[in-house]
């Protein structure tokens, strides 16, 4: 069972550092995650969990550490937050810049990067290192004359 798990954990993390290493921003949060099972798979594996000794202690016969149980549901959990962030982080990135290429991202996420002439993919929201400037009106100058004691 070891040895089928072990070969399962390598075609996980292989899967994952092939995803992680492309240019599209799903397949990178892709390949995080299959890293993040593969990883929890190999807690599981390590622990050596098996029927005759089970994790409840209301069971017969030797007993499981059930720590590993543990940390692998914290992990599923963390691993859901991580995933649904990184997938909102991507989508905002694609609708700012209008391609989810991550080589072609640079410095400036809101650059378009077919344009020639330096244009913004989304001219409301140019991109993090160019805050919105917030437009300025007039302010009207009224001069008072000052009055004699």
């Amino acid at each position: 069972m070891e040895t089928l798990f072990a070969l399962l954990i390598g075609l996980l993390i292989a899967a994952g550092v092939f995803l992680l290493l492309s240019r599209s921003l799903v397949r990178v949060v892709l390949g995080l995650s299959f890293i993040a099972y593969g990883g929890n798979l190999a807690i599981l594996t390590v622990a050596g969990l098996r029927e005759v000794a089970p994790p409840l202690l209301t069971l017969r016969g030797p007993y499981m550490d059930p720590l590993p149980q543990a940390l692998i549901l914290t992990a599923i959990v963390i691993g859901f937050a991580t995933t649904a962030l990184l997938l909102t982080v991507a989508l905002r990135a694609y609708q700012v810049a209008g391609h989810a290429d991550v080589a072609a991202f640079g410095d400036n996420l809101a650059r378009d990067p077919h344009a020639e002439d330096d244009t913004f993919a989304d001219p409301e929201h140019q991109g993090p290192d160019r805050p919105d400037e917030p437009e300025a009106e007039p302010v009207p100058i009224i001069v008072r004359p000052r009055s004699r004691p």
